[in-house]
């Protein structure tokens, strides 16, 4: 049973798409422990370095979450493009 190219970049999209909202998801889990406004005295640093580890991950995360966007973004260009194509040759 063969596939069609359509068929491929659809597979491959949506494989694409599931990636970018798990990575968007957990991101927003992640980002639930961020404050944003910490008012810390001198015996509350370990609080500090804790928040300076979630922001490390967000950022890291963010990365990620962008690139996979991205390629997101690229497979629905590509897919609606390949979609146009195909019906243009059948009315022409």
């Amino acid at each position: 049973m063969s596939s069609s190219p359509i068929e491929i970049v659809t597979a491959v999209w949506g494989a694409v798409v599931i990636v970018y909202l798990a990575l968007f998801l957990y991101r927003s889990v992640v980002g639930m422990k961020e404050e944003d406004t910490l008012y810390l005295s001198v015996g509350e640093e370990r609080m500090a370095a804790a928040q300076r580890e979630v922001m490390k991950r967000i950022m890291k995360l963010e990365s990620y979450t962008h690139k996979a966007g991205y390629a997101a973004l690229a497979m629905s260009v590509i897919l609606a493009g390949m979609w146009i194509y195909g019906v243009a040759r059948q009315l022409l």
